[in-house]
């Protein structure tokens, strides 16, 4: 290691800014995106707009809110429209709803132009410059803004705040579903004429769905859930026409005229779902993304467009056999889409082409890789393309770098980074090397595994050590959650590998049976059956690195959150007894039985074959708490008491079980905290804990480690 460098630190990690997702001016030179710095004093952040040239020589703060987000350019490129919370007016607390603003694109003061009670959210332009549409979530019963406001002072007086519902979906995630409310997109005619003087104003608004049954659906919507045609006159938008939905939904895309409300279908007889529409600039087609949950729950998200003369659906990569991740965007010609899309631990960006004329000779066109990062490959995101299609901007980080600010020219040439906002930070560290290697898993499947060694640990291509290297090293794996997510080339902000390493352990990520990025197959693989493969590849993991015996076999960990966490606690039952130290358990699933109170409910029946009154067996035999008696292995517990998605109980039923079987165990139980732990102080408890409890049982001295144990 570098005199001059040293190992990466809690308090570093949270020095780093966060981007946002970047817009675009619309001739490219000028990119805007929100920049949120964090006080671990404060245990609180900031977040403000930037702007950034795509030639990468100049960067500047904007504006000086605290909660300043979801900017949009202007078409016409004189205006940055953006979403904010400011001071009451008796300057104590921030307003509870975020409200509109907007900002000459060449700075100056921002302008506050909406008075809307119920909330301002996902923005996005009319062509026209003059009118902007939102999503603000109302009363579907109420007519008219005024009413809407008085709802709301209603509901905010109210000193009862059951819930009563009869709905198959009611919370999500973190929060129930507001009392009555449902997400509608409004249009807001701004007053450009006060602006031009500088001059505030307030904007009228119209509720676009109000008098209809239409709403997005309300699992946190936001603007990749509709789109406004090139002439302004028509929005498409996602839908379900389900008045009670399930799991997983199939939604339509509805395209609805803006002026005199008339609605069609397009998507009506696809018998898929469908979502994320986007315009072509020609105003011939609408890009979509479309999953066939009739024939898996999981499905993949494949891109097709809408051809707006007849309606036809032309698919454009269903015969290909990765996931679209996020909308498309089109090019200024209209003859190609670009897209991001995992491949394998990278994901790329990515362009298709439109058929040119008759859709039904079109056999389909090969996506072909535009750009990717450097070694791995990186994982970009937050993709935008300039009006003139001659710049994108995008973020892409990895495992050894956070995300980051990029633009390149048509085509993927000239790559250039366009901020240094993290880079005197970065500069300082000395950070692990992420190696991939491929092992082989269940039934000899060949499975990724990431290896992150820290400074003094070398690892060659082939999994071998080199000899000059005699000292052994502690190994702990850090399981990712989903199941069908993927451990990629990306930077991690609460299961940081680089953190980890730091520590002077060996990381292992394995992408096991389920992982997404290998394809439909691999995915699926685990319908029905979950646990048993993974267990094997996470097996098979820990048996390569042993084989190189550069780990020391008595200090062997595994972590993981969310279905990693279920992995870690279905391991202290089935794993190879004694091979592992000591077990995190983030967030686990524990009990599937008691998981039916998860706001993800449905979809187990389809993950593990059955609901437990209809295979108790079968749901049985994937479930950690069924091996209770097995259980062994100290274990750390974390859980949060808003966390939705694995309710904190299974935590709380995984620690109780421990403690009756005098098993070494540990709760850290979080009363504001969600799945994610996201406070500053929060977040350095978080890894303070975990890092102790590794050490306990697989520090240094073995023998005191065991000692701890009884």
């Amino acid at each position: 290691m570098s005199k001059s460098k040293k190992p990466i630190t809690i308090e570093d990690l949270w020095s780093m800014k966060r981007f946002g997702a970047p817009t675009l001016s619309p001739d490219g030179r000028w990119a805007c995106a929100t920049v949120t710095s964090f006080s671990m004093e404060g245990n609180d952040s900031r977040t403000q707009l930037w702007l950034f040239s795509t030639d990468g020589k100049t960067q500047r703060p904007l504006t000086s809110g605290t909660k300043d987000g979801d900017p949009q350019w202007s078409p016409d490129g004189r205006w940055i429209a953006f979403t904010s919370r400011r001071p009451k007016a008796d300057g104590g607390a921030l307003e509870d709803e975020a409200q509109l603003h907007l900002i000459a694109a060449d700075g100056g003061e921002a302008l506050r132009v909406s008075e809307h009670a119920t909330g301002i959210g996902a923005l996005r332009w009319f062509p026209d410059s003059t009118r902007i549409a939102f999503v603000s979530w109302v009363w579907p019963d109420e007519s008219g803004s005024k009413a809407q406001a008085k709802r709301m002072k209603a509901e905010h007086d109210d000193k009862v705040k059951a819930y009563v519902v009869e709905k198959n979906h009611y919370r999500y995630w973190d929060h129930w579903m507001l009392r009555g409310r449902l997400p509608h997109i409004h249009v807001a005619t701004l007053p450009i004429a006060a602006l031009e003087a500088s001059f505030a104003g307030t904007a009228t608004i119209r509720d676009l769905f109000e008098g209809t049954s239409f709403h997005l659906p309300p699992q946190d919507p936001d603007a990749n859930l509709y789109d406004i045609s090139p002439d302004g006159k028509e929005i498409a938008f996602t839908h379900d026409f389900d008045p009670d939905p399930r799991a997983p939904s199939f939604t339509d895309v509805v395209l609805i005229d803006v002026k005199k409300g008339k609605w069609t279908v397009p998507t009506r007889d696809s018998g898929r779902a469908e979502e994320a529409p986007r315009y072509s600039p020609d105003g011939q087609w609408i890009a979509i993304l479309s999953s066939d949950l009739a024939r898996a729950h999981n499905e993949q998200s494949r891109l097709a467009v809408i051809r707006r003369g007849d309606h036809a659906i032309v698919p454009l990569t269903f015969a290909w056999d990765r996931g679209i991740t996020g909308p498309a965007h089109w090019t200024p010609d209209s003859k190609s889409l670009l897209f991001l899309a995992e491949d394998e631990i990278a994901q790329p960006i990515w362009a298709i082409d439109v058929p040119a004329a008759d859709v039904a000779a079109f056999e389909g066109a090969s996506p072909r890789e535009v750009l990717r990062g450097p070694r791995h490959g990186g994982v970009s995101g937050d993709l935008n393309v300039a009006r003139n299609g001659g710049t994108l901007v995008y973020s892409r980080s990895s495992q050894s770098h956070p995300p980051s600010l990029f633009a390149c020219d048509a085509g993927g040439s000239n790559e250039r980074a366009i901020e240094t906002i993290n880079a005197a930070i970065l500069d300082r560290l000395a950070l692990a090397t992420a190696h991939s290697v491929t092992v082989a898993g269940f039934e000899g499947d060949p499975v990724q595994m990431w290896v992150i060694t820290p400074p003094g640990f070398t690892l060659e291509s082939d999994g071998k050590e080199k000899k000059k290297d005699q000292k052994q090293w502690p190994l702990m794996h850090s399981i990712h959650g989903g199941p069908h997510t993927c451990a990629n080339d990306g930077w991690h902000w609460r299961w940081n590998t680089q953190l980890f390493a730091a520590q002077g352990t060996v990381v292992a990520s394995v992408n096991y049976h389920g992982s997404t990025g290998w394809g439909q197959g691999f995915v699926g693989s685990i319908n029905g059956d979950w646990g048993r493969r993974e267990l094997a590849d996470v097996e098979a993991g820990t048996e390569f690195l042993l084989r190189t015996g550069r780990i020391d076999p008595k200090r062997v960990t595994a972590t993981g959150g969310s279905y990693g966490g279920y992995m870690v606690a279905l391991m202290n039952g089935r794993a190879t007894p004694g091979r592992y130290a000591a077990y995190v358990c983030h967030a686990g699933c524990y009990d599937w039985v008691a998981m039916m109170g998860s706001d993800g409910y449905f979809w187990f029946g389809q993950e593990l074959g059955g609901f437990p009154w209809e295979a108790e067996a079968h749901v049985l035999s994937q479930s950690p708490h069924h091996y209770a008696d097995a259980f062994e292995t100290p274990t750390l517990v974390i859980h949060g008491e808003l966390d939705y998605r694995v309710p904190y109980y299974q935590g709380l039923a995984y620690y109780n079980t421990l403690r009756v079987k005098k098993v070494p165990s540990r709760l850290l139980c979080y009363p504001d905290e969600n799945h994610w732990i996201l406070k500053p102080q929060n977040s350095k408890l978080w890894y303070r804990e975990f890092f102790d409890w590794i050490e306990r049982y697989a520090g240094p001295s073995r023998k005191s480690a065991v000692a701890r144990r009884s």
